[in-house]
């Protein structure tokens, strides 16, 4: 069990794995086009890479829940940072992108009961106000990873090749590892059996509830947008636009910063009417991509196209964290099996969407690029439209 005299440690220790499934889906975005070249690969199969991280990392979130209240935070966190080291370094020394595959697969599973676990670690070691505190910091911190991981991306591909991005985070791995076992300890007090059925009941209750279901589909649409321009910025950027990887890193900074702003935002306007701020939110979104279309006719810089990404990130941020924070809450007796199903349910439309439009789109200026933040936006236009016409009619 864990000692009280390590909480404030192991409290920092549960911070530092939070940000484990950004660091590893973006720390390698800026290496993507030289990881084509090296292993001879198309960029879809490349691309590829992430969304099947994604998708494991979702799936797994469907069942996370009910394993660490079964089996114990400790335990799961202990054995997700040890596979988390061998499956890094297979990654770094391999040249099958079979392989890589296999791996992506793994670590998108070990990330999902790794944040999940850390996640309940707050709500078992802290109460009241000190459990929201604690929680609120944690979303940001959650954002952290995205923000950092691309910029130290960049400067390691520079140097020493993509190989490195999976070394440093077997290294950070094996960090987290020793002093997980030197200052943290078990945190769950009553375990529960676990019961597939329980749980499948309860999904579908929940994706029976409309608004929920709308809600997580929301979410999904809003996170692709991000992930749309992660598959294919990169390529742009370096290949078409002759940049460094170095220059790629810092436009994926300059995003992630984009998304935490849509979050802080999302959280001064908490007060505000939810559906009304919802749709400002998006028809603002939509003018920001038309005017983009229509700027793509005459611009194709850099600089043009760094610009509209951030300010429409920043109306995905937003759309997202109101929708992913009204999902948590739709189900305050079941907030772990809601949280679970909402993490899953929306990375995997997220990598499905974004894959998908990267697949056909396939894009080389600024222009694809603003058709593919077009489709988002108009499925999201019609998400919205379901729901107030569903609320219309109660």
């Amino acid at each position: 069990m864990l000692k009280e005299k390590n909480k404030f440690i192991a409290t920092l220790l549960a911070f530092a794995v939070i940000p484990m499934s950004g660091l590893a889906t973006d720390i390698y975005l800026p290496s993507m086009p030289s990881m084509a070249v090296e292993l001879q690969q198309p960029e879809s199969r490349i691309q590829l890479t992430l969304s099947i991280f994604l998708i494991s990392y979702g799936i797994t979130q469907f069942f996370a829940g009910s394993v660490v209240d079964s089996f114990g935070r400790y335990r799961v966190a202990l054995i997700s940072l040890a596979l988390f080291i061998v499956s890094f370094l297979i990654t770094a020394t391999t040249k099958d992108i079979m392989v890589i595959y296999a791996m992506r697969v793994v670590q998108g599973a070990l990330s999902g009961f790794a944040v999940v676990s850390k996640r309940a670690f707050f709500v078992d070691v802290y109460e009241g106000e000190k459990r929201k505190h604690y929680l609120s910091i944690m979303t940001i911190v959650w954002s952290v990873g995205p923000i950092i991981a691309p910029f130290l991306g960049g400067y390691l591909q520079k140097l020493f090749g993509w190989q490195s991005n999976f070394y440093v985070l077997a290294g950070y791995s094996l960090l987290l590892l020793i002093f997980e076992l030197l200052f943290s300890g078990e945190t769950l007090k009553i375990k529960k059996p676990f019961f597939l059925r329980t749980v499948l009941k309860e999904y579908d209750m929940m994706f029976r509830t409309k608004d929920f279901f709308y809600g997580m589909l929301m979410c999904g649409v809003s996170y692709a947008m991000v992930i749309f321009f992660n598959l294919c910025g990169a390529f742009i950027i370096e290949h078409k636009m002759g940049y460094s990887e170095v220059v790629a890193g810092y436009v994926s900074l300059m995003l992630g910063f984009a998304w935490m702003m849509g979050g802080f935002l999302g959280k001064a306007l908490i007060e505000k009417a939810f559906l009304p701020k919802i749709r400002y939110a998006n028809f603002i979104q939509l003018f920001l991509i038309v005017l983009m279309i229509f700027s793509s006719l005459f611009l194709n810089t850099i600089y043009s196209l760094v610009a509209f990404a951030f300010v429409i990130h920043v109306t995905a941020g937003f759309i997202f964290n109101n929708y992913f924070a009204y999902c948590l809450g739709r189900f305050p007796n079941s907030a772990g099996v809601a949280g679970g199903l909402t993490g899953g349910f929306a990375f995997i439309i997220t990598s499905a969407i974004s894959y998908g439009i990267v697949a056909i789109l396939k894009p080389q200026v600024q222009l694809h690029v603003a058709e593919g933040y077009f489709i988002l936006g108009i499925l999201g236009l019609l998400i919205l439209t379901m729901t107030q016409f569903r609320k219309a009619h109660l």
